[in-house]
């Protein structure tokens, strides 16, 4: 059985981009760096008392990353009552297993009380739940997010698998090894049999940052409906589509 964690041996602080990208690429399931604007690492005090300081040792057991949303009208597709600089997207959550079941609640939680505390110009979080990745959102849902469907925004097309039991790989992965996305382009180049998918939407949460005031406005302007959370069994996969390569004469 799945324990709580120990609250009393947990803290969170501002780190480093590069500390943070490096437990983005080695651990985060994506394996890749995005845009941020504030790292916030999570501390874990281990009791045991530090080798070269005078004090207790801790380690950092997880990271989270929020960045300035690349679409210039992320703040108005949320309310008109936000500007674009008064959001920002959660990119990256990352923490390691092993330290109770609701950690990544507690520390999405926390991450709240620091951009209140710290960056008050902030009155919106955004975020996106990959069905790619069997993910639903369950942890936005744990902490109160706003859901507002999977249809609002397109992604990039095709996903690709290399091996009928590989793993789906992004469009935009396939690019850099390939130059090219395209179905038929990809014929060409790559000389073996592939698959193909249309990558699911994201599904897309919300969380009100904003003091009640303004929250109230905010959310009687949302651009988009609430929705009931989804579930991972409601995720309905995309055709898979099995490509021939065009071999040279």
């Amino acid at each position: 059985m799945n324990k709580y964690c120990d609250t009393t041996k947990l803290s969170i602080r501002p780190v480093t981009k590069n500390r943070a990208k490096k437990m983005v690429i080695k651990y985060h399931y994506s394996k890749r760096w995005t845009k941020c604007s504030v790292a916030l690492g999570l501390f874990y005090k281990t009791g045991r008392e530090h080798a070269f300081f005078d004090e207790m040792e801790e380690k950092m057991v997880g990271v989270i990353i929020y960045s300035d949303p690349i679409g210039r009208l992320t703040g108005q597709s949320i309310s008109d009552k936000i500007d674009r600089n008064e959001v920002f997207e959660l990119t990256r959550l990352y923490i390691h297993d092993g330290y109770g079941s609701n950690i990544e609640s507690w520390f999405i939680s926390q991450s709240f009380s620091w951009l209140k505390k710290h960056k008050p110009n902030i009155k919106a979080l955004i975020s996106y739940a990959s069905p790619v990745e069997g993910h639903s959102g369950t942890i936005y849902q744990a902490t109160n997010w706003i859901y507002q469907g999977n249809n609002n925004r397109w992604d990039d097309g095709w996903i690709f698998r290399l091996e009928e039991d590989g793993e789906w790989l992004h469009p935009r992965t396939i690019f850099a090894t390939y130059g090219s996305n395209k179905v038929d382009i990809l014929k060409e180049r790559i000389p073996h049999t592939f698959w193909v998918r249309k990558e699911l939407q994201k599904h897309r949460y919300v969380y009100i940052l904003a003091g009640k005031k303004d929250k109230k406005k905010i959310l009687k302007n949302l651009k988009h409906e609430t929705l009931p959370y989804p579930k991972s069994r409601d995720t309905d996969e995309s055709e898979i589509i099995k490509v021939d390569p065009i071999l040279p004469n």
